[in-house]
């Protein structure tokens, strides 16, 4: 079975339960106000992120001033662009390093495995944000380092999973007829192991990506991710926090959108879990008939 094939059929499964729906209407809501918002922002309110729009924290237009007079409107409507940017890329760096890594792992065994292994339990003993935090610290908050450190801290975790199911398929048959007719290890890894190995791996895509925007989030609210002036949500968090009584909208706009970005992608990969596991929308394990169709 080809990967796009397997993809092809996790998806459909997944799609066949309701909480993916509703998981899929909410992160597209999130990510069409971030996408967009840049763009339509200064076009609604008449204002972009950085001009004075009034007395700082004052009532008034769509959400009121921030501390500095800046309309709170438009820099949330462009303040989730960047942080969606960052999370992606550092998704992909973790998914496609831990992969790689548990792949090797799994197919080879012996020295090369406990290597890889050894290694990504000495990364998993450093708490994830306390190891950006340290890197950032050290070298500067700047966008390429925050990408990299997060997508680094992810990589063990797909490794371990990756590395399971890797373990699960090497000795199938397929992948012996494959040994037999001399195939050279990177392409039984890429066109043998790969695909029967994509649903775990879709899943880990899932909570790797809502583990990502949280990260990016916290370290702008801390100051240490995305700076000022750029409009971004974790950094609006810190901004207005001062003043949430007196005008809460600064706090509440972006803490709602980054809750509901997390949960639409959370059950999402609820339903990629299930699907890749082969349960029913009830639950209950699938037939051989429910699992082919």
């Amino acid at each position: 079975m080809t990967a796009t094939t397997t993809q092809s059929t996790l998806l459909r499964r997944a799609w066949a339960l309701p909480q993916a729906k509703i998981g899929l209407a909410l992160t597209v809501v999130v990510v069409g106000v971030a996408v967009l918002g840049p763009w339509v922002g200064p076009w609604l309110t008449g204002h972009d992120t950085t001009s004075f729009a009034g007395k700082p924290f004052q009532s008034g237009g769509i959400a009121g001033t921030d501390g500095l007079g800046r309309d709170v409107f438009t820099r949330f409507l462009s303040g989730g662009l960047t942080l969606l940017i960052y999370a992606v890329l550092a998704t992909a760096l973790g998914l496609v390093l831990g992969a790689v890594l548990g792949m090797l792992a799994g197919y080879s065994g012996g020295w090369l495995d406990s290597l890889i292994m050894r290694g990504s339990d000495v990364l998993l003993s450093f708490p994830q944000l306390v190891f950006a935090l340290l890197a950032i610290a050290m070298i500067g908050p700047e966008g390429w380092l925050l990408v990299l450190v997060i997508g680094i801290t992810h990589a063990p975790r797909v490794a371990r999973v990756a590395r399971q199911a890797t373990v699960a398929v090497k000795d199938a048959d397929f992948i012996r007829a494959a040994r037999m007719y001399a195939m050279p290890r990177r392409r039984i890894l890429l066109r043998e192991v790969l695909p029967n190995i994509i649903g775990p791996l879709m899943v880990e895509l899932g909570l790797r990506l809502t583990y990502s925007i949280g990260y990016v989030a916290s370290l702008s609210f801390l100051g240490l991710g995305i700076q000022p002036p750029t409009a971004d949500w974790g950094l609006m968090i810190n901004e207005n926090r001062i003043a949430l009584v007196v005008e809460p909208w600064g706090v509440l706009l972006p803490v709602l959108a980054i809750a509901v970005l997390t949960v639409g992608t959370n059950l999402i990969t609820d339903s990629l879990a299930s699907a890749a596991a082969g349960t029913s929308q009830s639950g209950k394990p699938q037939t051989a008939k429910e699992a082919s169709a």
